[in-house]
């Protein structure tokens, strides 16, 4: 192989055979495609080992993509639930999994999926270290924290969230600003309370060469977690989740240096007149890369209902710039979704979605109604 990553082959003119899969299934003219990646405006998750991928891309001019986000906890231990409910995601269409296990054998559930499921896998290392290590949190060390990312890379695991832009600077500046919601995200609160633990610098971010080397070696894509997007209407496009953002578009281009691809992830509960000008500002500090967003929820009134707030955010989103919408199920701030919850949570996203796409004037072919 005369490349390392998709962006790598992209960059010195070769098309590779997961690039001509998506040119196919995107209508798109492969050398387009290929100009696309090499500038970091398409990602193509496709770990080398995740030998059983049916290959999507997530970017600028593409169609818009789902993510199902699921797994194994302490009150929700069963693994066959848990591969009905990826099945079920597969079956209706989400082009991408997550895995968010964060009790019991995490790394068999882990493998199972990249053994057996076609759609794009993606974690959350920092999830996995807590159960992985059995030890208090402030005694993990920085090199552990690296090690679970290398590991989740050898699972086949095709795209990672680390939470690497709420470093030392970012999080003085959260702790000046008193958000009514103060760190919302479980991966970046936790690496927020080791940092306060250890008095420590973000491994992630002190070590963010070392996460591309991993990356450039098994071709995983960077999904850039954003530890403080806002969890209310009140703190949405404030000083620490801008901040955050300006951090995340500087590493993006560290990242492209070593020809990793990118995503970046975005808000978060918004009002719907901020959505647009979010999406925007992303854009422009992030230089095109991918934008994931999970929602954006558009109220915060409606528990047991955020499917739907999601949907309407997600819609504004995707047709004023995202490419990525994570579902939100009507479980969300009310209890772990069962598989009804994940059904209703993918139809509402797919019509998001398609709906942006309509907007977007993206080409599509008839695909039936959604079921």
């Amino acid at each position: 192989m005369d490349y390392t990553t998709q962006m790598d082959a992209a960059r010195k003119g070769i098309i590779t055979r997961e690039m001509e899969c998506v040119a196919k299934k995107e209508y798109m003219d492969v050398e387009t495609l290929r100009g696309l990646v090499a500038e970091g405006k398409v990602a193509i998750p496709a770990n080398k080992l995740h030998t059983c991928l049916d290959v999507n891309g997530i970017g600028s001019m593409l169609k818009t993509k789902i993510n199902v986000n699921l797994g194994t906890s302490r009150d929700w231990k069963d693994i066959d639930m848990e591969m009905e409910k990826v099945n079920d995601a597969v079956k209706m269409g989400a082009e991408s999994i997550m895995d968010l296990s964060s009790f019991g054998d995490t790394r068999k559930f882990r493998r199972k999926l990249t053994a057996e499921c076609p759609a794009i896998i993606g974690t959350v290392p920092i999830y996995d270290a807590v159960v992985y290590y059995h030890k208090a949190l402030k005694e993990i060390t920085s090199e552990e924290w690296l090690d679970i990312v290398e590991m989740h890379a050898k699972d086949g695991v095709d795209f990672m969230t680390i939470h690497v832009g709420i470093n030392r600077r970012t999080a003085q500046r959260f702790k000046e600003a008193k958000r009514l919601t103060n760190i919302v995200s479980r991966g970046g609160s936790i690496i927020f309370a080791w940092m306060e633990m250890t008095g420590q610098e973000n491994p992630f971010y002190e070590h963010f060469d070392r996460i591309l080397e991993i990356c450039q070696e098994y071709d995983v894509t960077l999904s850039l977690g954003d530890a403080c997007r806002p969890g209310c209407l009140e703190d949405a496009g404030d000083i620490s989740q801008i901040e955050e953002l300006v951090t995340l578009g500087e590493l993006t281009r560290r990242a492209w240096e070593k020809n990793v691809q990118v995503i970046i992830e975005g808000p978060g509960h918004m009002p719907l007149n901020q959505i647009e000008a979010n999406m925007k500002i992303q854009q422009t500090i992030c230089q095109g890369a991918p934008f994931y967003v999970l929602g954006p929820l558009v109220t915060d009134v409606a528990p047991g209902y955020d499917h739907i707030t999601a949907a309407i955010g997600g819609a504004i989103a995707a047709a004023s710039g995202a490419v990525f919408l994570c579902y939100v199920t009507p479980a969300e701030h009310l209890r772990l979704p069962d598989v009804n919850d994940v059904k209703e949570g993918i139809i509402a996203s797919k019509i998001a979605a398609h709906a942006a796409d309509i907007a977007r004037a993206f080409p599509m072919r008839p695909t039936g109604t959604v079921r």
